[in-house]
C-alpha cells in the first residue's frame, strides 16, 4: 500500500506546485491535487502508533 500512495502524493504535490507556476491557475486543479496529498497523509500516518498508547491503555482499566 505505501508503495502505491508516495508515488501518488509525489504527483498530486508535482500537479500542485506547477499550478502555482503556471499563467492559467485552474484553482480546482490545485485544491484536488492537495486533497489528494492529505489523504495520502493521513492513509500513511493511520499506521504510526499513538506516542501515548501505553498511558490510554492504563486509563481504559
Amino acid at each position: 500500500m505505501k508503495k502505491i500512495v508516495i508515488p501518488i502524493m509525489l504527483i498530486a504535490i508535482g500537479v500542485a506546485f506547477y499550478q502555482q507556476t503556471a499563467d492559467d491557475k485552474n484553482v480546482y486543479v490545485g485544491v484536488i491535487a492537495i486533497a489528494v496529498f492529505m489523504f495520502g497523509m493521513m492513509q500513511l500516518s493511520a499506521k504510526t502508533p499513538s506516542k501515548n498508547q501505553e498511558k490510554e491503555k492504563e486509563d481504559v482499566e
